[in-house]
C-alpha cells in the first residue's frame, strides 16, 4: 500500500496463491519462504503423490481383468469393488509441521465422483476419503477438490447426487478443514478435460453409458456449472465450510452469471496462463472484463484469494544465491497497457508470434501484474467506508418505541451524510413556502411552532435552526424526547450550543399535549389537547393553554418504512397539528420489495435456528452486498448522476447499489422493485380513540415479479422511499437511490427470510403476498413467496413436461405436481384430469368464500388473514389451470391436424397411380378447407366452455 494512502482510502489487499500441477515435491520451509520473498501469500501441495496413483491405477486394472468378458454388469454386482489400502510414506508428501498451515492442498485432480460406473464412483471416493482424512490429520486447514464432471459421453449431471453425498461424507471428515469446490464459471462441454494423465474417466465400462450412441450436439449453458454447485451445497446444507473456488476463462460469459457467483461463498479465483492475454509489449494482462470483475469481488466482506496456476516456477530455488526482484506492483505503463480487444485468429497468431520474441526481463509477470492490479483498485465510496463491517451482517431490527437507545448508537446514524442536509432543506422549504404564502402561526408572536419529535441527540434540532437563520424565517422551537438519558443531553445542548432557544420536553409524543403558554387561564379547556376527562384541567385552577404545532418534524422510519411503529407513533401526535396549514416532515412514505438471492444470509439465519426456532420468521436489517437480484430488466446508460434538490425526477440509475459505484457492469441491469403500501400524514381533527383501534394501519400487497434466469429465492428485500416535502425525498431502493439521496446509510435495507430457499426455473413468475398485520397491541409482518413456471415442448423424441411450483414462506410449505406428457393419448388423459380438478377447486372456492363470509370483524384478524389468502391462492390456481387446459386443447387440435396430413399425404400417393396430380391438389385443396372449418368450431366450442364457466364463478 502507498505509505501516503489514508484510511478513509483503504486499497483491498490481494492473498495471492501459486499452484503447479508438476510440482516438485515435498514443499519445504525453503521452499515456502523462497515464494513468500518473490510476494506470494500461499503455495498449493498435492495431498497424494504419483506413486499412490500407480498403485490406485494398478489396483482397478487387476479388478476389471478379475471380471473378464462375460456379462460383466451381473458379475460386477456380485463382485465388492476392491478396497484402496491405508496410505503409507511413500504415498504423501504431507508431515505435520509448521509450513502445513501456510498451504493449500489438492485433492488428486484424476478421480471422478460423478461417474455411472459405480466402480469408478467407489473407487474415486475412496482415494477422497483418504487424502480429506490425511489432510485434517495434518492440521491442513484448506483442501481444494476438483468439480464434478458434469458431460460423460451424452449423459449430463447424471452423477452429482452421488458426488454431493461424497462432499457431505468430507465435511464429516475434517471435523475442521474448509473444502473448496473448483468450478468453470460457466458449463461449457469442451472445457472438460478428459485428457488428464491416468485420469478413471476412460476406465468406466460401456454398459453404464446406457443407449448413448448417437452424437447429440452440446451447448454450453451459462448456468449449468451454477445449478451442479446450488445442489451440492443444497445436500449439504449449506455449510459454513463449503466454498466455491471459481475458474476464469479468458472470455468471460455474461454478466447476470459474473452477479450470481457474486452472492455465493466465494473464496478463490483461479488464472491460469491462458486467462492472460499479451499486450504490445509482450507483457501478459487481463482484458478489462476481467479487471472489472475482479475490482467487484474484492469489494466482498470476506474477498477471495486469487490463485495463479501453471504460471511458471518460483525463481531462485536452483541457486538461493542470486537476487531475485519481488514482485511490488510497480511497473511502468507501457508493461501494464492493456491489450487489443478482441482481436481476429490471424491478429492473434502474429501478435502471438512477435510477444513471444520479445524477451521479458521479470522473471513473474503474471504476479507483477496482479500486484500491480491491486495497487490501481479504486478507493472506497462513502457508502462502503462508514459500512464497512455490516456487510451481509444480521441485526434485529431497532425497537425505539419500547427500547431507550444508547448513545453510540445515536453516533451512527448522525454520521450519515445525506439524511440530515436533505431534512435541513426540507425544513428551510417549509418555512420559506410558509413565509411567503403568508400563512397565519399558531404562536402569539407570530413565530412559526416547530416541534422534533423523537429529538435523540438533537441532530434535527441544530439543522432545524440552521434552516430558520438560511431561510431569516423566526421560529418557536420544541424538541420532545422520552429517552431519559438523551433528555440530559439535551439540556447541556440547549445550554452550551441552542442558547436558550428550545425548550425540551421529556415525554413519550403519544402523551404529550403540545405547546404551552404560560400564565394564562383558558375560558375553556380544549378538547382536543388532552385525551380523556381525568386529564382536562379544572376551570378554576390557572392552566397552560396548548397550542397547535404548524411543522412536525420525526426521525421515525425503519427499514422498511413502517417497521419502527412510525405510523403508529404519529398518530399520537397529528391532532396537534394546525388544522388549516399544518405540515408533517417526512409528509408521506412507501415501503417497497423485491425477491433476492441471499445464500450467505440464508446460512446464518439457519445456523442461528440450532437456539433459536424463530430466526427463520423474524425481518432483519442487513446491509445487502453479497445478493443477486432476481427480477431484472435491461436499462440504457447511466447518465450523469443530478443533485436531488435541483428538482430533477427523471434519470436512469445503475445497479446494485450494495456494489461500489466505481465498479460498471459490463451490461447494465435494474432490480424490478415494486411498491407494497403507503402511509401518508397530515392534520388530524380529532385525537386518538380510546381504547385505540389500529385496524387502519394495515396493509396487504400482492406483488406479482418476471424472472428471466434461474436461480434461488432465499428472501425479500426491503426498502422504502418517502417524501420529507414537497421537492425534497430519501430513498433505499437501489433503483432510485443515486437519483433521490445518493450515499445515504442512515438506514440499511430488510431482509424477510424464507425457511425454505425456493428454486426458480428459466421464464417464471413470483408472487409475492405480504401482511402488515396488529391485534390492538402488537404489529407485525407476514410473508409468502410463491414460484408459478410452466414449459411445454412439442416435436421430436423431446420429453414434454409440464409442471407448477408453489412455495410459501416463512411456513415453508411446498406443493409440486409434475405431469409428462409424451403421446396425444396423454394429451387428453392430462386434459380431463384438469377439467376434473378445476371443478374440484371450483367447489373448494366456494366453500373458502362462504366461510370467511360468514368471519365478522370480531373473528381474530389473523384467521381471517388465512382464510383471505386461502381464497386468492384458490383463485390463482383456478386461473393457472384454465391457461393450461387451453394450452394443451391447442396442442390437442395440432397434433389432430397433423396427423390428418400424414393420411392426406398418404392418399395423395396412393391416388397418384390413378389420378392426375392437377385432380389431387383439388382434392386436397378441399380436405384443407374442411379441416379449417372443423378446427374453427372446435375453439368456438371450447371459449363458449370457458365463458360458461366464468360466468358461472362470476355469479
Amino acid at each position: 500500500m502507498d505509505p501516503s494512502t489514508s484510511v478513509d482510502d483503504y486499497i483491498p489487499t490481494f492473498y495471492v496463491g501459486q499452484h503447479e500441477s508438476k510440482r516438485a515435491l515435498p514443499i519445504t520451509e525453503q521452499v515456502l519462504r523462497q515464494a513468500q520473498d518473490c510476494n506470494y501469500d500461499m503455495l498449493t501441495t498435492p495431498i497424494t503423490t504419483p506413486h499412490f496413483h500407480s498403485r490406485v491405477l494398478a489396483l482397478l486394472s487387476n479388478h476389471l481383468s478379475e471380471l473378464g468378458s462375460g456379462d460383466a454388469t451381473r458379475f460386477a454386482r456380485q463382485t465388492p469393488a476392491p478396497l484402496v489400502p491405508a496410505l503409507s510414506p511413500v504415498d504423501t508428501p504431507l508431515t505435520p509441521g509448521e509450513v502445513i498451515s501456510q498451504l493449500l492442498a489438492v485433492a488428486s485432480p484424476w478421480i471422478d465422483l460423478c461417474s455411472p460406473d459405480p466402480l469408478i464412483y467407489n473407487i474415486s471416493r475412496q482415494v477422497l476419503d483418504l487424502e480429506i482424512a490425511y489432510a485434517a490429520f495434518c492440521g491442513i486447514g484448506n483442501v481444494i477438490v476438483p468439480g464434478p464432471k458434469l458431460h460423460h459421453r451424452n449423459l449430463h449431471g447424471g452423477g452429482l447426487t452421488q458426488y454431493a453425498r461424497a462432499i457431505q461424507e468430507a465435511l464429516t471428515a475434517g471435523n475442521y478443514l474448509q473444502i473448496h469446490i473448483m468450478l468453470p464459471i460457466i458449463d461449457h462441454p469442451d472445457t472438460e478435460n478428459d485428457d488428464e494423465m491416468g485420469s478413471l474417466v476412460p476406465f468406466a465400462r460401456e454398459e453404464f453409458f446406457g443407449d448413448t450412441l448417437e452424437d447429440r450436439p452440446r451447448r454450453a449453458d451459462i448456468f449449468g456449472t451454477w445449478d451442479a454447485w446450488n445442489l451440492i451445497r443444497t445436500v449439504c446444507k449449506y455449510n459454513a465450510r463449503l466454498f466455491v473456488a471459481l475458474s476464469l476463462p479468458r472470455h468471460l460469459p455474461a454478466f447476470p452469471i459474473v452477479s450470481r457467483w457474486h452472492s455465493e461463498p466465494l473464496r478463490l479465483l483461479s488464472l491460469t496462463a491462458h486467462s492472460f492475454l499479451r499486450n504490445p509489449k509482450g507483457y501478459p494482462v487481463l482484458s478489462r472484463a476481467h479487471q472489472t470483475l475482479i475490482s467487484m469481488y474484492m469489494r466482498i466482506r470476506n474477498p477471495p484469494w486469487i490463485l495463479l496456476c501453471d504460471v511458471g516456477p518460483i525463481p531462485g530455488l536452483d541457486n538461493p544465491d542470486d537476487r531475485i526482484p519481488v514482485a511490488d506492483g510497480f511497473l511502468s505503463p507501457s508493461a501494464t497497457a492493456d491489450a487489443a480487444q478482441s482481436p481476429t485468429l490471424a491478429e492473434a497468431s502474429r501478435h502471438q508470434q512477435q510477444s513471444g520474441n520479445k524477451k521479458i526481463k521479470d522473471p513473474m509477470p503474471h504476479l507483477s501484474y496482479i500486484r500491480n492490479l491491486q495497487r490501481k483498485q479504486p478507493s472506497r465510496t462513502t457508502l462502503d467506508r462508514l459500512g464497512a463491517g455490516y456487510q451481509d451482517y444480521l441485526q434485529a431490527p431497532l425497537q425505539p418505541l419500547t427500547d431507550n437507545l444508547e448513545s453510540i448508537t445515536y453516533e451512527v446514524f448522525e454520521k450519515d451524510p445525506i439524511k440530515y442536509d436533505w431534512y435541513e432543506r426540507a425544513i428551510a422549504r417549509a418555512l420559506r413556502d410558509w413565509a411567503e404564502q403568508g400563512k397565519p402561526t399558531s404562536s402569539p408572536d407570530g413565530r412559526v411552532v416547530v416541534a422534533v419529535v423523537g429529538a435523540g441527540r438533537g441532530p434535527l434540532v441544530t439543522r432545524a435552526l440552521r434552516a430558520s437563520e438560511a431561510v431569516s424565517v423566526e421560529i418557536e422551537l420544541w424538541a420532545v424526547e422520552k429517552n431519559p438519558n438523551a433528555y440530559v443531553l439535551l439540556q447541556r445542548h440547549n445550554e452550551e450550543d441552542w442558547r436558550n432557544r428550545v425548550t425540551v420536553v421529556k415525554s413519550d409524543m403519544r402523551a404529550w399535549k403540545g405547546p404551552w403558554r404560560d400564565g394564562v387561564t383558558p375560558t375553556a379547556p380544549s378538547l382536543r389537547s388532552y385525551t380523556s376527562s381525568a386529564d382536562a384541567p379544572s376551570p378554576y385552577i390557572p392552566q397552560p393553554e396548548h397550542t397547535p404545532i404548524d411543522i412536525l418534524v420525526s426521525e421515525l422510519l425503519g427499514s422498511f418504512a413502517d417497521n419502527e411503529l412510525s405510523p403508529e407513533c404519529l398518530d399520537g401526535i397529528t391532532h396537534l397539528l394546525n388544522p388549516d396549514y399544518g405540515i408533517s416532515i417526512p409528509a408521506s412514505y412507501s415501503a417497497h420489495l423485491t425477491p433476492i438471492a441471499a445464500p450467505k444470509l440464508h446460512a446464518d439465519i439457519a445456523a442461528r435456528g440450532h437456539s433459536d426456532a424463530s430466526a427463520s420468521e423474524t425481518p432483519y436489517v442487513v446491509m445487502l452486498h453479497a445478493i443477486d437480484y432476481l427480477s431484472t430488466n435491461l436499462s440504457g446508460p447511466t447518465p450523469p448522476r443530478k443533485d436531488p434538490g435541483d428538482g430533477a425526477n427523471n434519470a436512469d440509475f445503475p445497479l446494485n447499489t450494495h456494489a461500489p459505484s466505481t465498479v460498471t457492469p459490463p451490461t447494465t441491469t435494474m432490480p424490478n422493485v415494486h411498491k407494497a403500501w403507503e402511509f401518508s400524514h397530515a392534520p388530524s381533527l380529532s385525537p386518538p380513540e380510546f381504547p385505540i383501534c389500529n385496524r387502519h394501519n394495515e396493509r396487504h400487497a400482492r406483488l406479482t415479479f418476471r424472472t428471466r434466469d434461474r436461480g434461488v429465492c432465499h428472501g425479500l428485500a426491503g426498502y422504502f422511499e418517502t417524501v420529507l416535502y414537497p421537492g425534497v425525498e430519501l430513498s433505499t431502493n437501489p433503483v432510485t437511490m443515486e437519483h433521490k439521496s445518493p450515499g445515504m446509510i442512515s438506514w440499511f435495507p430488510i431482509f424477510f427470510p424464507l425457511k425454505t430457499p425456493l428454486y426458480i426455473p428459466d421464464h417464471c413468475e413470483l408472487d409475492v403476498t405480504i401482511y402488515r398485520q396488529t391485534d390492538d397491541r402488537k404489529v407485525w409482518y407476514e410473508w409468502m413467496v410463491e414460484s408459478f413456471g410452466w414449459n411445454l415442448m412439442i416435436g421430436g423424441e423431446k420429453k414434454r413436461d409440464l409442471s407448477l411450483r408453489h412455495q410459501s414462506g416463512p411456513l415453508g410449505l411446498r406443493k409440486e405436481v409434475t405431469t409428462s406428457l409424451s403421446d396425444q393419448d396423454d394429451l387428453i388423459a392430462q386434459y380431463n384430469t384438469i377439467h376434473a380438478t378445476l371443478h374440484a377447486i371450483d367447489r373448494r372456492l366456494r366453500a373458502a368464500a362462504a366461510i370467511r363470509g360468514a368471519l365478522d370483524r370480531r373473528a381474530p384478524s389473523t384467521k381471517r388473514a388465512r382464510e383471505s389468502m386461502k381464497l386468492e391462492g384458490l383463485r390463482e390456481r383456478m386461473a393457472l389451470l384454465t391457461h393450461l387446459r387451453r394450452a394443451l386443447l391447442t396442442k390437442i387440435t395440432e397434433l389432430e391436424i397433423a396427423e390428418k396430413a400424414q393420411e392426406r399425404a398418404r392418399k395423395k400417393k396412393e391416388k397418384k397411380e390413378t389420378v392426375g396430380e392437377e385432380g389431387v391438389e383439388r382434392a386436397e385443396s378441399g380436405e384443407e378447407e374442411i379441416e379449417g372449418e372443423e378446427h374453427e368450431g372446435a375453439a368456438e366450442q371450447e371459449g363458449g366452455k370457458q365463458e360458461k364457466q366464468a360466468g358461472t364463478r362470476d355469479n
